[in-house]
């Protein structure tokens, strides 16, 4: 607030000091508003504005008061001077332009302060957005703070989970490391017995040549043995027979030549001859020696042929009169393994055997070749 000291210069300020007063009331209520940076840009320039209209103010009421305080004193008539008696005239010109200069730095204040009311409003309006911007933003900062506390939880739950990890990761090195060294150790020990094993493999390998050698001389030996036991087998072949081999009665005649077989077994070594087919089969290559015997009634023809593989080789034949007859024949042959010889009676003739055992087949290897 502004003083003065003299009566007239208080009633003449007056209205411009309530003026200031309200100025100073507004621009306090401005300042207490929240403000931002551009705010307090405004507001130092409103500052600057006002405090050099009112320096001007206060300058010129110091002078006026001056004046006044000038015409005020009392000069002795005695004492005054021609440029003293004009001095009140002065004064009084130099009073009017003092209210006069008053009177446009006051209208210059009026309009400066509509124009700063006008900006203040806006500032105002402004500043109530970015209050309300502010408020948001508080709660979206509240909002981003509760977001980094959980956040921070979860980071702290994940660190303590990463501790945890690393512990079990650690343990796992360690484990891990234990079991290289054990692998290592297993490896070495593998090696010795790869290599007791080739040495070993080496050996069965000798030894299985060996024994391959060893088992094919002793197949040689075993074949030789069985050939030499075939040999002395073979060696050993010879039959006879005849043949009925129970009861007694004629055989024949039939209208073709007809194979005979000796059912009666009276010898047979090296089981050369089959009493089921009547065939003799050679067990080897050599010589053999064959004799067979027939025997019929009179006044009848009686006869047979020996057949060596389908060919006829000798025969015997008898025809009498009166009386029965026997004929007989014996051949020997080189026979190849496998050969077949047997007997075939004469086609229209007819034989007689009974338990005398009148018809007999015989032969025997006489040596191999």
């Amino acid at each position: 607030m502004f003083h003065v000291g003299s009566g007239s210069l208080s009633r003449t300020m007056f209205p411009i000091l309530v003026m200031i007063d309200q100025h100073q009331t507004l621009f306090k209520a401005a300042m207490n508003t929240e403000t931002s940076r551009t705010e307090q840009t405004v507001t130092l320039r409103m500052e600057m504005t006002m405090c050099f209209p009112l320096l001007l103010l206060i300058c010129s009421l110091c002078t006026a008061k001056l004046q006044t305080e000038s015409d005020n004193h009392i000069i002795p008539l005695g004492d005054q001077t021609e440029a003293e008696r004009r001095e009140p005239t002065n004064a009084a010109d130099q009073q009017q332009r003092c209210t006069q200069d008053i009177h446009a730095v006051l209208r210059e204040m009026s309009a400066s302060l509509a124009e700063q009311r006008v900006e203040i409003r806006h500032l105002q309006r402004e500043n109530e957005v970015q209050a309300a911007q502010l408020r948001e933003q508080k709660i979206e900062v509240e909002k981003l703070k509760q977001q980094l506390q959980a956040q921070t939880a979860g980071l702290i739950s994940i660190k303590a989970r990463t501790d945890v990890t690393e512990n079990q990761v650690e343990a796992l090195k360690r484990d891990g490391e234990a079991q290289t060294a054990e692998l290592i150790s297993i490896k070495a020990r593998t090696d010795i017995t790869e290599n007791q094993v080739e040495a070993l493999k080496r050996d069965g390998e000798a030894q299985t040549a060996e024994l391959i050698s060893i088992k094919a001389r002793t197949d040689v030996t075993e074949n030789q043995v069985e050939a030499l036991k075939r040999d002395g087998e073979v060696k050993q072949v010879a039959f006879s027979a005849s043949l009925l081999a129970s009861g007694g009665g004629d055989i024949g005649p039939f209208n073709t030549h007809t194979l005979l077989v000796f059912r009666h077994v009276v010898t047979n070594i090296g089981n050369a001859y089959n009493p089921n087919t009547g065939f003799f089969t050679a067990p080897v290559r050599g010589a053999y020696h064959f004799e067979f015997y027939m025997y019929g009634h009179a006044s009848h023809q009686s006869g047979a042929v020996l057949v060596k593989n389908g060919e006829h080789i000798c025969n015997a034949y008898e025809h009498q009169p009166s009386s029965a007859a026997s004929s007989s024949n014996g051949v020997t042959l080189l026979l190849e393994v496998g050969d077949v010889v047997y007997m075939r009676q004469w086609h229209h003739s007819r034989l007689f055997d009974n338990e005398n055992h009148h018809i007999t087949f015989s032969g025997h290897l006489l040596f191999t070749m």
